[in-house]
């Protein structure tokens, strides 16, 4: 489809940081279908959270200009570089709208409002835009990018208290959590905390507990040489042959075979 000449318009208008052959930002704009430089670009569009929306970070494979929407900021960029740069998995991802995550969203204000004077704006928005594009790509990865709701079931208050519980799972994994334990804490009953648990996250509480504790125990076996034992036991498991069990299924191998292949590689 070739832009017409309210898409074109609308790119002029809109403020442009040209970072590289393979990248360019657009300040106050929407995403562009066909008009947009560099060739075969994909957007980032990373939103503030105006009007009692949440800040977002909404993904466009193929990137379009139909809606005039302003107060965003539009990362154009080759899929080639958004590939060399690790991010394969997101342009394969099913998921095309994430919460915007703390550390993104301050990235994207600065960029959007440098703290800096007009001689040093340009820079600084380059390095801002490079930054917040890999932290994109690497919160990615890590599977800290989380899915928004699609059907509206959760309201904007339980929504917050579902991120909470997840970031209760990431900070207390290795404690005796109970889903009593954590509804309590973040002001949800329990069918409303599982419910909107798997959601959210496309996995229940008792899943993303297990993944949090089984990754803390693969890098304890390729980082350390603690016993097989002690690294359950380290990540959670008070019963060796539960965490090999829960290994086994995860990783398709056994503790003891993973510390090898990493050791061999």
């Amino acid at each position: 489809m070739q832009p017409g000449p309210d898409d074109a318009a609308r790119i002029a208008q809109a403020e442009r940081i040209e970072i590289s052959p393979e990248m360019t930002v657009l300040l106050d704009c929407s995403p562009a279908q066909g008009a947009v430089s560099p060739p075969d670009a994909v957007a980032l569009v990373f939103s503030f959270g105006d009007g009692g929306q949440p800040a977002a970070l909404r993904f466009e494979t193929a990137p379009d200009l139909s809606a005039n929407e302003t107060g965003r900021l539009v990362f154009l960029v080759a899929r080639a570089a958004v590939e060399r740069l690790g991010g394969l998995s997101l342009l394969q991802s099913n998921s095309r709208d994430f919460y915007l995550a703390s550390e993104l969203r301050g990235i994207a204000l600065a960029l959007r409002d440098p703290p800096v004077g007009e001689e040093a704006k340009t820079t600084y928005r380059a390095a801002k835009s490079i930054e917040l594009l890999c932290e994109t790509i690497r919160l990615f990865r890590a599977q800290r990018m989380t899915p928004l709701s699609c059907d509206g079931a959760l309201s904007a208050a339980d929504t917050r208290r579902i991120l909470a519980a997840r970031k209760l799972i990431d900070e207390r994994w290795s404690e005796k959590l109970t889903l009593d334990d954590i509804a309590r804490a973040c002001g949800l009953n329990r069918a409303k905390l599982t419910r909107g648990f798997r959601e959210v996250f496309d996995c229940s509480v008792a899943e993303a507990m297990a993944r949090r504790r089984l990754s803390q125990a693969s890098r304890l076996l390729l980082t350390t040489d603690l016993p097989v034992s002690s690294v359950g036991y380290e990540s959670g498991y008070l019963n060796n042959a539960s965490f090999a069990r829960a290994f086994g299924r995860h990783f398709g191998r056994s503790p003891s075979d993973y510390r090898a292949s990493g050791i061999a590689a």
